[in-house]
């Protein structure tokens, strides 16, 4: 597994506080607009984040880096990918049809 120390962090998605659905609508709308390659830190609170997190990019492609060394709260880094499977705009924990979200 990459450290993912190791690569600039082009994107931070802070889900401090947020439900791990919500943490996955706002991790979505980051990836959709994000560049091939972008390297993503994921701030988690929820204690069950973590499990959804990892079906997310199990279930779309994206690299998995690893837990981020960080001593105040817990942080994941993910690598998104170009070809990555797309899921649904309003419920990212199901696949999409196209790139937007809709069927097809």
């Amino acid at each position: 597994m990459t450290n993912p120390t190791a690569s600039a962090v082009d994107i931070t998605v802070d889900g401090t506080g947020l439900l791990r659905v919500t943490l996955l609508l706002k991790l979505r709308a980051y990836a959709a607009d994000a560049e091939p390659g972008s390297v993503v830190h994921v701030i988690a609170t929820d204690p069950a984040a973590p499990l959804d997190l990892s079906a997310w990019w199990h279930m779309t492609g994206h690299t998995y880096l690893g837990p981020v060394p960080d001593p105040d709260r817990d942080v994941y880094a993910l690598r998104l990918t170009a070809d990555a499977l797309p899921t649904r705009p309003d419920a990212p924990w199901h696949p999409g049809g196209r790139q937007d979200g809709t069927k097809g």
